[in-house]
């Protein structure tokens, strides 16, 4: 089970952070990834962390946003700076049980969080 939290409202330039908890899995063996969805738009990848760490983030939020693991909490987060108007939308987090690097979707989705951008 994937649960995760810290969606909200926030200004144009401002900051949050996401957080996704896992249960019921052997977490360390995971590849996670953030995905969001814009309404009437197609999902789509954010960022991705294997399970030895290396990330690979969308052009769109290269050097804005952060995502990163704590497998001591069974938590992957994502940092995210300098909001954007454009950045608004349901984010949610996805597991894969894998130990490559491919950046692609996994059967396990939390439930999103919402993320709006506006002043």
């Amino acid at each position: 089970q994937l649960v995760e939290s810290g969606g909200g409202v926030v200004q144009p330039g401002g900051s949050l952070r996401l957080s996704c908890a896992a249960s019921g899995m052997l977490f360390r063996v995971y590849a996670l990834g953030w995905y969001r969805q814009a309404p009437g738009q197609q999902r789509e990848l954010v960022a991705h962390i294997t399970t030895d760490g290396t990330t690979a983030h969308a052009d769109s939020v290269k050097g804005r946003f952060t995502i990163f693991r704590d497998n001591a909490k069974n938590t992957v987060y994502l940092e995210m700076n300098m909001l954007k108007s454009e950045d608004t939308a349901v984010y949610y987090c996805n597991a894969r049980r894998t130990l490559d690097s491919a950046p692609i979707p996994g059967p396990y989705w939390g439930q999103g969080t919402q993320v709006t951008v506006s002043s």
